[in-house]
């Protein structure tokens, strides 16, 4: 048998920076929680440790471990949740490592989410801002009171700073590390004052990320990284057809491939395991299936925004009802009218999806960039009859997901059990693998939609009515969330639409909720991915037909929406709005944004080429997310939803044929490349409320102000994405 010439190339990158770093370290927990109030205190902590709650470990060699209850896949969260616990406990920077929750809804839950632990709607910041507060102040408590007796002396006398308790009368100071024995016998306190915000030291600066070290010395764990004893290599054929069925299979071409060790048949289709990936690929690639397409979706995408345009004329269900606005309309010196055209997308995030299961009668035990814990849980019971209590996940870092690795069905989850199962639950462990074609066709996309938008200005040429249809899919439908469907109303289909801010007396809002065999999720910045689009493309259009500057325009109408208006000031003033007409060929666009209670202005310059395609010149980007906990990690995340919503609007495109998906890489799935990157400029307002996430709403201006600046240099108006399709990029 020839050596795999991926696994050798994987194998020796890892031994190197094995060799030139630390040794791998696992993210395992190895305690026991019990329920307490807000709180989760430990039945018992190990030697030398002080345990004060579920979520910080002070160890007597001085280490503090934050617990993070949050999946790190790039956007910063391990550095935010522990930046808000080390401030409150005045811990020393150089100290803290962070560790992953075990998967506990009852002690790690998203109170967001309520009773379910995960990661996702940019609330990790927002849902442990106060909890992780307590949470750090409570342990700083019991330090600091077990100083107090050790010396004799009142707590009132005594302070705390970098890892340090001071006693400055008698010029005497204690280590945590020193008082960790003695804190640990002290009764935690039920009540804890927090800084006034005019003390901290750590939030609002700029600490360095927690995570960087490991990814830089390759101690960092992936899925991909997981090798245990015996571990089966495991990668599935899927139906080319979303629906389709398997007919019927011959495995022996696969299993004459030297390291394939069996084929077997699960609901997702037929699995080939191998003992290396390449083994399992070159398997799955002489497989012979024969697929039944009688339920399959066999539609074009073209043929179902067809369908999507006959839906947007006939009647549909209210969203939004402020005033009459059919009645303004027909009243109105001027009407215009548009219409906005958006594929499915995929996700794409650099790490396809993956994971590994070790199953047997008795215990479930997965290790995965695991998003959706609780729902992972239960889904991965209900696949392998097992009770919730018996599965167990292990937390480890995800590269990237923008949603995919966040769905009700726990997909690639469930697979990876069906197919742990179907080998016979005997604990080899399955390392199940998709490829980044399987990643492309395999589902789960942010929904094609058409908008269909109608405003009308009176005689003054003042804004008096606005009327928006909405036809598309629904990603709560069918789901355990269906219940966040109101009267026919997925919120998150209209968000960024029937919520707009702007003062216009009458607006109506309506939905056309569509069914296609497409399976379909949130993806970055959900609603307001295309809602923000139409609507912010559609109200540029609005501002020139009303004789006013686009930026002016907007700000008159935002009187009522003091925080949107004023990151929009800000993101015009630092782009230099005023400052009088760019050059021939050039553009400059603006548009703003709300979603998941940030705000979000974008101004965005381009220069159109001699072959007509657009080059994105420069964005500026005012952002207002409440209390700003790391800047950098901020302004990370402000360019790099910038990016990711740039590559969308221009290249972002999954297309059917025959309902199969025409894409398969990054060559026909184009995103941002380096050196398409635009100089971006980040500002960030500062703010006394409560913190907002960062990690999806710098994604939804982007879009509208380029086609606002392609406008501003062309006089060209962009209705359709991508804009590829229009010959622009």
């Amino acid at each position: 048998m020839s050596a795999d010439p991926s696994d050798l190339a994987s194998r020796a990158r890892r031994e190197f920076l094995k060799s030139s770093g630390a040794g791998v370290a696992a993210l395992a927990i190895g305690f026991t929680w019990t329920a307490r109030k807000g709180f989760a205190a430990p039945a018992a902590a190990a030697a030398g440790e002080l345990v004060p709650n579920a979520f910080v470990r002070i160890g007597a060699d001085e280490s503090v471990t934050v617990i993070a209850k949050h999946l790190e896949m790039g956007q910063g969260s391990y550095t935010g949740l522990a930046t808000i616990l080390a401030e409150e406990l005045d811990a020393d920077w150089t100290r803290v490592r962070v560790e992953s929750a075990p998967a506990d809804a009852k002690r790690y839950a998203n109170l967001v989410f309520k009773t379910m632990q995960g990661t996702g709607g940019s609330s990790a910041m927002a849902n442990s801002w106060q909890q992780l507060r307590q949470a750090g102040a409570s342990a700083r408590a019991l330090l600091v009171s077990a100083a107090a007796r050790q010396w004799g002396v009142p707590v009132t006398g005594l302070r705390a700073e970098r890892g340090v308790v001071y006693h400055d009368a008698s010029k005497r100071q204690a280590t945590f590390g020193s008082l960790v024995k003695v804190a640990a016998t002290l009764p935690v306190p039920a009540q804890v004052a927090l800084k006034d915000p005019k003390q901290f030291t750590l939030v609002g600066t700029r600490p360095p990320r927690v995570d960087v070290p490991a990814k830089c010395n390759g101690t960092a764990q992936f899925s991909l990284d997981v090798a245990m004893p015996d571990l089966l290599v495991a990668l599935l054929a899927r139906a080319p057809q979303f629906g389709a069925t398997v007919a019927s299979f011959d495995p022996q071409a696969a299993l004459a491939i030297p390291g394939v060790v069996k084929v077997v048949q699960v609901p997702g289709g037929i699995a080939v395991l191998a003992r290396s990936f390449w083994a399992a690929k070159k398997g799955r690639d002489r497989l012979t299936i024969q697929w039944d397409d009688t339920h399959a979706e066999k539609r074009s995408s073209a043929q179902i925004m067809d369908e999507y345009r006959t839906l947007a004329n006939q009647p549909a269900t209210p969203a939004r009802r402020s005033g009459d606005a059919a009645q303004a309309l027909s009243a109105a010196a001027t009407t215009l009218n548009a219409t906005f055209e958006f594929p499915y997308l995929a996700h794409a995030p650099m790490e396809p999806l993956d994971c590994v299961v070790k199953l047997t009668a008795q215990r479930c035990e997965i290790w995965a960039g695991d998003q959706f814990q609780t729902i992972d849980q239960m889904n991965a019971a209900k696949t392998a009859g097992l009770d919730p209590s018996q599965v167990f996940i292990n937390t480890l870092y995800a590269g990237g997901s923008f949603g995919r690795r966040a769905n009700a069905y726990s997909d690639y989850i469930v697979e990876a059990v069906s197919i742990a199962k179907a080998q016979g639950a005997d604990g080899t462990p399955i390392k199940l693998q998709w490829t980044r074609e399987d990643d492309l066709r395999g589902g789960l996309y942010r929904p094609m939609y058409f908008h269909k938008l109608e405003a009308g200005l009176d005689a003054r040429r003042q804004l008096t009515s606005w009327r928006h249809v909405i036809v598309g899919q629904s990603i709560m439908a069918g789901t355990i969330m269906a219940a966040m469907i109101q009267d026919g109303i997925d919120p998150t289909s209209v968000e960024g639409a029937a919520t707009i801010a702007y003062d216009i007396p009458h607006v109506s809002v309506d939905l056309a909720t569509t069914k296609t065999g497409v399976p379909v999720l949130w993806w970055r910045v959900v609603g307001s991915s295309h809602t923000t689009f139409a609507v912010e493309t559609f109200m540029d259009r609005v501002a020139h037909a009303a004789g006013e500057d686009p930026f002016e325009f907007r700000r008159k109408l935002l009187s009522k929406a003091p925080r949107m208006k004023a990151v929009l000031e800000l993101a015009a003033e630092k782009a230099g709005w005023s400052s009088g007409p760019l050059p021939r060929g050039k553009g400059r666009g603006i548009a703003v944004a709300e979603a998941f209670k940030t705000f979000v202005a974008q101004v965005v310059e381009v220069t159109i080429l001699e072959s007509g395609r657009v080059k994105v010149d420069r964005v500026v980007c005012a952002v207002d997310c409440g209390v700003a906990i790391n800047p950098d990690v901020i302004t990370a995340q402000m360019e790099g939803g910038i990016g990711f919503g740039l590559g969308a609007a221009l290249w972002g495109n999954v297309s059917l044929e025959n309902g199969r998906v025409q894409q398969s890489n990054f060559n026909d799935y184009r995103v941002l490349r380096m050196n398409e990157m635009p100089k971006v400029e980040v500002y960030i307002v500062p703010s006394s409320e409560d913190p907002t996430g960062v990690g999806e709403p710098g994604v939804a201006p982007v879009g509208p102000a380029l086609a606002n600046a392609i406008f501003a240099a062309t006089g060209r108006e962009v209705s359709v994405l991508p804009l590829s399709k229009s010959g622009l990029a």
